[in-house]
């Protein structure tokens, strides 16, 4: 099983109408997102081509939420900035796309999000201590209110664990940088205890995480 990631943009809408149709950006190029992913020009080019073949486009969703869909988009292609959408918020049919029209008017709408997976898994540049993506499998692009959500990065991992893969080493990272360690605390502990976590048996990948756990408690301590 290939687990679903997110990545995270500032909401980029160069215009909105009041028929709910509106024109952005769902991913940024080049741009380090609140994950440590940075994505390229290209990423997106097999996926959006293959949706081309099948005459439709990614899911509009709200929140991620897959029971959510809030309109349809018309439009999505790579430009120089990013990948570049257009879309119609639902607002006379859908009460939840009422409410995102409305909040994206009111500018009370702080992000788009994307949800993908990793056909060819990821790069890591050390000297830039970021990921680069270069292909992307794009499932669908969420409006949401808060891009950068911490429970979705537990979430993330929890899952990974519990499907007895490993969680994308970004994410753990960055759980524990959000947990109150510093930069250089969580690079040790991924460090010493990150390698132990290997695709196996949830039960397997829970036991390392527990001992991964105890470094931290000694970490804190120390």
């Amino acid at each position: 099983m290939i687990n679903r990631q997110r990545i995270d943009v500032p909401l980029q809408i160069k215009s909105v109408d009041d028929a709910g149709e509106f024109s952005g950006y769902g991913s940024v190029f080049g741009v380090e997102d609140s994950y440590g992913d940075v994505v390229v020009r290209g990423a997106f080019e097999q996926s959006l081509s293959e949706y081309a073949e099948e005459g439709r486009l990614p899911s509009m969703l709200w929140q991620h939420r897959m029971d959510e869909p809030i309109g349809v988009y018309t439009k999505m292609s790579e430009d120089d900035n990013g990948l570049y959408v257009e879309g119609r918020l639902l607002v006379d049919d859908d009460p939840q796309a009422k409410r995102a029209h409305a909040h994206m008017k009111a500018g009370s709408l702080s992000g788009l999000s994307i949800g993908y997976t990793l056909p060819d898994g990821w790069e890591y540049d050390s000297e830039k201590d970021v990921f680069i993506l270069r292909q992307i499998d794009l499932w669908e692009v969420s409006l949401v209110t808060f891009p950068a959500n911490d429970e979705a990065r537990v979430q993330d991992v929890k899952a990974a664990l519990s499907h007895g893969e490993t969680p994308p080493p970004n994410k753990v990272e960055r759980l524990l940088r959000d947990a109150g360690f510093s930069r250089r605390q969580a690079k040790q502990i991924m460090a010493s205890g990150y390698k132990a976590l290997v695709p196996r048996d949830a039960e397997a990948g829970l036991e390392e995480l527990a001992k991964l756990n105890r470094k931290i408690r000694g970490l804190t301590n120390a």
